[in-house]
């Protein structure tokens, strides 16, 4: 199967892109949207992903990461305590799924969401589209733009 381009969202105080690159990788846990969570099971070892700074001023791609791990049932969702917990995810059926990503490379500025907006080849991106989901479906001509835009 052909490589497939991605976009994940996290608030840089809670996960940044620094983050990411200083532990290396990371398990992208705590998805509670069922087209987020279908992204992530469809994700392969090997695929690319735009580290996107959401909430942020500005929001914006801040980095690239690969997927290290496919998809696997995300504990948290069992776990009582956790604010990811939900009582109706069957650990024999999980409902909630993660992924692992690796650390690839860091934009040496955010690539603003502005500068996305703006640019006519990237009209069709599903950020530019549909801007709220977490994990977003990047096509390869929109995720390399947007590498190029970044000096990535």
């Amino acid at each position: 199967m052909a490589k497939q381009y991605w976009l994940m969202k996290s608030e840089p105080e809670v996960y940044s892109i620094d983050d990411l690159a200083r532990d290396g990788s990371t398990s992208w846990d705590g998805i509670r949207n069922y087209k987020a969570r279908n992204n992530m099971r469809d994700m392969k070892v090997g695929d690319e992903v735009l580290f996107y700074h959401s909430n942020a001023k500005p929001p914006g791609v801040a980095g690239v990461a690969r997927v290290k791990k496919e998809a696997y049932p995300d504990p948290f969702a069992f776990e009582k305590k956790s604010k990811y917990y939900d009582a109706k995810s069957d650990r024999d059926d999980p409902r909630w799924l993660m992924v692992d990503i690796e650390f690839v490379a860091k934009a040496d500025e955010v690539l603003g969401l502005p500068e996305i907006k703006d640019d006519a080849k990237l009209a069709d991106m599903e950020l530019v589209r549909y801007g709220r989901l977490s994990v977003q479906s990047v096509k390869k001509a929109e995720f390399e733009r947007v590498k190029e835009m970044a000096g990535l």
